[in-house]
This record gives structure tokens, sequence and C-alpha cells, in this order.
């Protein structure tokens, strides 16, 4: 399995576990996934990266931008008391 799809799967198994406002504020991508984004984005900045590459980074970005905005909801949630 490739790591953007183990990225992919760690997001479906934490929505289908059950959220809280709190585990959606404290949700982490693994070390694994947070270690590839990193190689990425670092060889995007230097050498380069190839098309798979580039389509790998972006599904990362999106889903970055959806748990950035699930999270600030989150946060919403918990200051007005649900």
């Amino acid at each position: 399995m490739s790591v953007a799809s183990s990225a992919y799967l760690e997001i479906v198994d934490f929505i289908a576990g059950g959220t809280t406002p709190e585990s959606v504020v404290d949700f982490r991508p693994s070390l694994e996934v947070q270690l590839r984004v990193a190689e990425l984005i670092e060889r995007e900045k230097g050498s380069g990266l190839s098309t798979e590459e580039k389509a790998e980074l972006d599904h990362f970005l999106e889903l970055e931008h959806i748990l950035r905005m699930a999270k600030a909801k989150a946060r919403q949630i918990i200051a007005h008391g649900r």
C-alpha cells in the first residue's frame, strides 16, 4: 500500500471510529505520513517531483486543508459548548 493510500485510510479509520470535537482537534497523521510529506516538499524545492509524486503531494495538501477546516470548526464547537 502506498503512503498516500495509508494517509487516506488513517483518516477514514479515524472518522469511522466516531469522533468528538476534541478528537478532531487532537488528530495527527502518523509519523510515516508526516515524514513522506516532508520528503516530498523538500524534493519539490530541490530536484523536483515526478508526475505521480506531485499528485501524491497535492492529495496530501487537500487532506491537510480539510483537516484544518475540521479542526477550526471543532474548536468553535468546543468554545461555544456544543
